[in-house]
C-alpha cells in the first residue's frame, strides 16, 4: 500500500512554482513520499490594484492558510516576506530552509548599472521601500531619477524595460535564482545601497499545529541561522508597524571569524518614498539561540529608531 501523496499548496506564479517544486523534492526525499503540488489563486494574485493599496503583506497568503486549515493541502509554501508578522495559533511555520540571496538587483536597458544610469531614468519598483532607498542614494550621490510603481510578475516587469518603457526595473535576486533568470541581471545593488525586506529570499514552510509527523518531518528542512535571521528582521518589522507606517528594510547577517560565527548583526532603515528622510540604524548581538533572543533583537533596534524619528516619517498610523 503506497502512502497517498502530500499535497503542497503554492500560489500560480512561475516564481512561487519553482520555489514550491524545489520544497516538494526536498520533502520526497526526506519522507519517501510523493508529493503534488495543488495550485490556489490568492486576493494579491487576481487584484490589479498596487500591492501598497490592497494591504501589501497577507494578500497572496491568506488563500493558502484556508486551505491548510480546511484540510485542502497538507503544507504550504510562502515568500517569507508575503507572511504577516502574526502566526496564527492553528498553524507553525515548520522549516525555514536557507536563505537565498536576500539582495536587490537591477534589471536596467544597455546593462547599466545604478550609478551609470541617465539623469532622469525611468525606474521601476511596487516597492515603497525600495523607492525611498534608491531616491535617497540619488539625492545623496547628486543623481537624478524618477521612480516609477510598477505590479506584475518577472516577465511583466522586465517587459518594461524591453520595451522601452522603462530605464531599470528593481527585482529581488532570489526570483531571478530561483526561475534561472540571473544573468539578465545589470546590477546587484549593495545592502548598504537598499536593505531588503525583512525575510527576502527566504521561504516559509508551513503546516497545521495539529499535523504532529509532518510537522517533525519538515523541521529536518529548516536552517537555524535563517531562522533567526529572519525572526530578528520580522521583530523589527513588527515593532515598527505597530508605531509608523514608513515602508521597512531589514537585514540580520552572521559576523564571522574565519568558520566561527560569534555575532548578529541586525540594520534597519525606514523613510519617507521620496528618500528626503531616512532613519537607519544597526545593533551587533550575540548570534540568538531561542526564538525570544532573536524576538528581543528585533524589538531593541525598532525601539531606538523609533526613538530617532522613524514613528513621525509617514504621519500617524492609520487606524
Amino acid at each position: 500500500m503506497t502512502e497517498r501523496a502530500l499535497r503542497l499548496g503554492t500560489r500560480r506564479s512561475k516564481l512561487a512554482m519553482a520555489q514550491s517544486g524545489h520544497v516538494a523534492e526536498a520533502v520526497r526525499q526526506l519522507t519517501g513520499r510523493p508529493v503534488e503540488l495543488v495550485e490556489i489563486t490568492t486576493y494579491g494574485d487576481t487584484s490589479r490594484e498596487h500591492l501598497a493599496q490592497i494591504g501589501g503583506t497577507g494578500v497572496f497568503v491568506t488563500a493558502l492558510r484556508d486551505a491548510l486549515v480546511a484540510g485542502e493541502v497538507d503544507f504550504a509554501v510562502h515568500s517569507l516576506k508575503d507572511l504577516p508578522t502574526t502566526q496564527p495559533d492553528d498553524l507553525v511555520l515548520a522549516a525555514i530552509p536557507r536563505r537565498e540571496d536576500p539582495r536587490d538587483v537591477l534589471v536596467a536597458r544597455d546593462g547599466l548599472t545604478f550609478e551609470r544610469l541617465p539623469a532622469g531614468a525611468r525606474v521601476g519598483t511596487g516597492s515603497p521601500r525600495r523607492m525611498a532607498q534608491l531616491n535617497a542614494y540619488a539625492r545623496s550621490h547628486g543623481m537624478e531619477i524618477e521612480t516609477v510603481p510598477i505590479r506584475g510578475n518577472i516577465d511583466t516587469r522586465v517587459g518594461y524595460v524591453r520595451s522601452g518603457e522603462l530605464d531599470a526595473v528593481v527585482l529581488a535576486a532570489a526570483g531571478l535564482n530561483r526561475i534561472g533568470r540571473i544573468d539578465e541581471v545589470t546590477d546587484f545593488l549593495s545592502v548598504d545601497t537598499v536593505l531588503p525586506a525583512p525575510g527576502q529570499g527566504a521561504l516559509a514552510v508551513e503546516c497545521t499545529a495539529a499535523a504532529v509527523d509532518l510537522a517533525a518531518a519538515l523541521a529536518e528542512l529548516d536552517d537555524p541561522y535563517t531562522r533567526a535571521a529572519v525572526t530578528a528582521e520580522r521583530s523589527l518589522l513588527a515593532a515598527l508597524e505597530a508605531g509608523c507606517s514608513a515602508p521597512v528594510g531589514a537585514l540580520a547577517d552572521l559576523l564571522a571569524d574565519g568558520q566561527v560565527v560569534h555575532e548578529m548583526r541586525l540594520r534597519g532603515v525606514v523613510g519617507t518614498t521620496d528618500g528626503s528622510t531616512l532613519v537607519q540604524l544597526s545593533t551587533t548581538g550575540p548570534v540568538p539561540t531561542s526564538h525570544g533572543d532573536a524576538i528581543a533583537l528585533g524589538r531593541e533596534l525598532a525601539s531606538e529608531m523609533l526613538a530617532k524619528g522613524a514613528a513621525g516619517l509617514m504621519g500617524e498610523r492609520a487606524l
